[in-house]
């Protein structure tokens, strides 16, 4: 028995995937059919997934996509490099400043006796840390 989700926001979300997904379909011009049979599901399980059924399993959803081609979306999804949430997070998390060994001063920016003077400004490599 599957659970019912509560959320109205969540509802409507998975009937808009489900409508995409037909629309996606239907423009590749695969039946229903077809496409279940590419999926390795049944038809019902498709017409299901289409409307957003709650039910149906991710596992089902990643087959869908793969027929459509569409697969690195769900590769995608939640990717660290653009969850603008967990961005924010670590950067809040960083520290206000940094303090040196029991009150030691860091090394000067060339690297301990190093004359910054004497580096070459229009090397592109950067600063080696």
């Amino acid at each position: 028995m599957a659970i019912k989700t509560k959320s109205l926001r969540a509802q409507k979300t998975l009937r808009r995937l489900g409508e995409n997904l037909k629309t996606a379909r239907l423009k590749r011009r695969i039946s229903i059919r077809d496409f279940a049979a590419r999926a390795g599901v049944s038809d019902r399980t498709v017409m299901r997934l289409e409307k957003g059924d709650e039910g149906v399993s991710a596992g089902t959803l990643a087959m869908a996509l793969l027929v459509l081609g569409e697969i690195d979306r769900l590769d995608d999804l939640l990717d660290p490099a653009s969850d603008d949430t967990a961005l924010l997070l670590d950067r809040e998390a960083l520290p206000k400043r940094i303090v040196g060994r029991r009150g030691k001063s860091p090394a000067p920016f060339g690297g301990a006796g190093q004359d910054i003077s004497k580096l070459d400004p229009s090397d592109d490599e950067g600063v080696g840390f």
